[in-house]
């Protein structure tokens, strides 16, 4: 029998299976080999290697089956249709972005409620009568093509802007005159992980050499550059501003400050460390002037000030600093403080009407100072609960724009007038829920080795620790990023049903500084799970759930870390969601940037000692035949070429495959979606679509109040 018929055949018996009885399933069997790689003298098996051809027929029917007894499990969820409903309508909401200016005009992005894609506005004034200036939501028939990079020319007479397919990080660029409305013929494409950077009638871009045809979600990415385009010119003419053939796995990004003077260029070897560089573009035969050599810390650019340029930098400050650069004495050894390092973390800075807006991170709350050029505080910015900021403003405008959310806030928008300290509102808001009703709260966890952290919990209020409350423990851990209070219209759902919603601060994140981030990379990575095991416990623990009760969710880095914790803790959980996860950490640096990746988690070829730690918590190595695991819904999309779905493929496999040992097993399910990646830019529409299948699965498994 065919494969694909095969796998069909075993589908449908499952959902028979499943229509008598509510724990046995018959999961679709992809073809095993006996596959096998040697790391040091160390055999590991393979079996579902040929699940990595995500392009392949017999790959494309498993999937076809897996997704079939998902649909049928799931629909099975008596409240699932209430879900998708109150799903509909808290996601029903106008929502803006921070506006911004360029020449005599101010942008700003805007969803309607239900759209799948924002759209993007312009107008000669805030308050003025908007006009619409591009809609991405023309651009594919299923919402699934969404806008990357946007940036408008300083005149503000031209747009330049990136589409993503399909949820791939491939991008196309395309330019509009912004005055006519039309769209040039220019077409850029293989862009990859780059900003639109104006000079002059052109901009810089950073992208990759086209990949072997039929390889574009897998191949791996190597020898990014940066190139200059030129309005009315084809690609092929474009110049070639950067590239170092010497190491291919490096990216390069491009910037340029506010009045196009300076390009700044950016290359780095992971996803933390810098070196940075500048080229003077009022000098016709400038050469690069390296700002710092190396990638042993962070420094972004945040522009030109007095002639001098102003970097944010981790450099000889783990909690980060204002820094000011002589461009004729750039080494960083001269680099003069204008915000010196304090005892919180600086998450972000801009440069505004000439001052400075500085985000300081406190126990993973942000909050905004206010300074002169020379570093002097004037003031700062009240934020009614815990929660984060985003800023936009001008270098040569006393407006600051800025966003607030917080757990239970979706983000509204303000400008603050530097000069007269006033602050009001840009945009009529009405919110999905009432953040009164709810109640968040900071507490402390302590980690297996002592380390304490904080825990965020957000509930209904009238709900109390009784043990039985339905609880999901979320978190990420890595790359430096922090967890800070977000806005998530889908935990809204979740509260609203008596769930309670606990965000863990992990190290491997940035939230205390390079330390904090280092205490959880390579051989220390195990760290950032005993920190999520240990968040769990202290819910359990204080009686704000139990394990019969408790779910756990993440997504990317963060779906590796639910993976991890099902595997090593399975006891402690009643349902686990990991999303679009790293799961097999052996083999994850061959596939498209993955490579990048290796700061944080080594590699299984670099030593033996690598390999031990990495095989050591590998969801997909330690998962055993005969162990009870927590009710899984496993996460992935069919174009995710950041974190491709093999992992999940061969995750799903071998977990349904140990089960088949193991008595009274809890569902092991995979949901797969088409024309989607890794998240980015994944319309509307698929977003409900997901977030009612995962939350009904939650609130099945965890029992809802």
């Amino acid at each position: 029998m065919h494969p694909y018929f095969a796998l069909l055949v075993s589908a449908l018996a499952g959902l028979l299976l499943f229509a008598g009885r509510a724990d046995a399933f018959d999961y679709p069997s992809p073809r095993a080999t006996d596959q096998t790689d040697d790391y040091f003298g160390a055999t590991v098996a393979d079996p579902y290697r040929p699940l990595e051809d995500d392009r392949s027929a017999e790959t494309a029917a498993w999937v076809q089956a897996e997704n079939a007894l998902t649909e049928s499990f799931l629909a099975e969820i008596p409240f699932r249709d209430e879900i998708r409903a109150e799903m509909t309508r808290r996601f029903d909401y106008v929502k803006y972005s921070v506006p911004f200016k360029k020449g005599d005009r101010v942008f700003y992005f805007k969803n309607d409620g239900l759209q799948n894609q924002p759209v993007l506005y312009t107008a000669e004034r805030l308050g003025a009568a908007p006009e619409l200036l591009l809609d991405p939501n023309g651009l594919s028939d299923d919402g699934t093509a969404a806008l990357g990079a946007c940036s408008v020319s300083k005149d503000g007479r031209h747009l330049a802007y990136t589409v993503s397919r399909a949820g791939s990080d491939w991008q196309e660029a395309y330019i509009i005159n912004i005055d006519s409305k039309e769209t040039l013929a220019d077409r850029l494409r293989w862009i990859k992980f780059s900003d639109l950077a104006w000079h002059g009638d052109g901009f810089y871009y950073s992208r990759y050499p086209a990949p072997e045809e039929g390889k574009d979600f897998v191949a791996k990415n190597e020898f990014h550059q940066v190139w200059y385009h030129r309005l009315g010119t084809e690609q092929s003419e474009d110049r070639l501003v950067w590239l170092d053939r010497e190491h291919p796995q490096r990216t390069c990004a491009a910037s340029t400050d506010e009045d196009e003077t300076v390009l700044f260029l950016s290359e780095g070897e992971s996803t933390y460390g810098n070196r940075l560089l500048a080229l003077d573009l009022t000098e016709p035969d400038a050469e690069f002037t390296e700002l710092y050599p190396s990638f042993d810390a962070e420094s972004f650019p945040l522009g030109v000030l007095n002639g001098k340029y102003y970097v944010l930098t981790d450099y000889r400050a783990p909690l980060r600093r204002v820094a000011a650069v002589d461009p004729k004495n750039p080494a960083p050894e001269n680099w003069t403080d204008v915000v010196p390092e304090s005892e919180h973390l600086i998450s972000d800075a801009a440069i505004v009407g000439g001052r400075l807006a500085v985000v300081y991170l406190k126990d993973a709350s942000e909050e905004v100072t206010l300074y002169t050029a020379d570093g002097k505080r004037t003031g700062g910015l009240d934020a009614p609960t815990l929660g984060m900021f985003g800023l936009s403003g001008s270098q040569n405008d006393a407006t600051l724009f800025y966003s607030f959310t917080s757990f239970v806030h979706p983000a509204e928008i303000f400008k603050y007038d530097l000069d007269s300290g006033e602050t009001e509102p840009v945009f009529d808001m009405s919110l999905p829920l009432d953040p009164d009703d709810y109640q968040t709260e900071r507490v402390w966890y302590t980690s297996k080795d002592g380390t304490r952290a904080p825990l965020f919990l957000t509930y209904k209020k009238g709900i109390v620790p009784d043990g039985e409350n339905p609880t999901l423990l979320y978190g990420y851990g890595g790359f430096n990023i922090n967890m800070t209070p977000m806005f998530k219209p889908e935990w809204t759902v979740f509260l609203d049903r008596g769930g309670v919603l606990a965000v863990a601060v992990l190290r491997g994140g940035g939230e205390y500084g390079a330390a904090w981030h280092e205490a959880g990379t390579k051989e220390r990575k195990q760290n950032v799970f005993d920190d999520f095991i240990a968040a769990a416990e202290y819910l359990i623990g204080e009686k704000w759930t139990s394990p019969d009760h408790l779910a756990i969710l993440g997504r990317s880095n963060g779906g590796l870390l639910v993976g991890a914790a099902m595997t090593q803790r399975p006891d402690l959980f009643k349902a686990a969601v990991p999303g679009v996860g790293v799961l097999d950490m052996l083999r994850y640096h061959k596939f498209t940037i993955g490579w990048a990746w290796a700061a944080d988690y080594g590699t299984s070829e670099e030593s033996r000692e690598m390999f031990d730690a990495l095989y050591a918590y590998s969801p997909l190595h330690n998962i055993k035949p005969g162990v009870k695991y927590p009710a899984t819904l496993i996460l992935t999309g069919d174009h995710d070429d950041r974190v491709v779905p093999a992992h999940s493929f061969k995750f799903a496999a071998t977990l349904q495959a140990a089960l088949a040992e193991t008595q009274d097993a809890a569902p092991a399910l995979i949901r797969i979606d088409t024309n989607a990646g890794h998240g980015r830019g994944k319309p509307t529409s698929m977003l409900i679509d997901e977030n009612t299948d995962v939350f009904s699965f939650i609130l099945r498994e965890t029992g809802r109040k």
